[in-house]
């Protein structure tokens, strides 16, 4: 994604191995892979601006049914919350 060649490397990273990850999982298998991506990167004090998060979660929506996008968008919502707090 010609996106991407502007994030820092090391985001590049958590996020391939998201990818590989999330590879051929549901909207709902989603949340916990995208949860640890981001509290890996948060211990390692990397921190995602929502324009990268966007990024991801288009990369992550790629090929699937609008039922599945429609999945990740909700638990995103319901996971993003959840980060806010745990964050604070």
């Amino acid at each position: 994604n010609p996106a991407m060649k502007n994030i820092d490397p090391a985001k590049l990273e958590l996020i391939r191995m998201a990818a590989e990850r999330t590879s051929g999982k549901s909207g709902r298998d989603l949340a916990p892979i995208m949860l640890a991506l981001i509290t890996n990167a948060n211990k390692q004090g990397i921190r995602f601006s929502p324009d990268e998060v966007s990024l991801i979660l288009e990369i992550l929506k790629k090929g699937k049914s609008k039922e599945e996008q429609e999945q990740i968008d909700r638990t995103i919502k319901m996971t993003s919350s959840l980060l806010q707090k745990h964050q604070k």
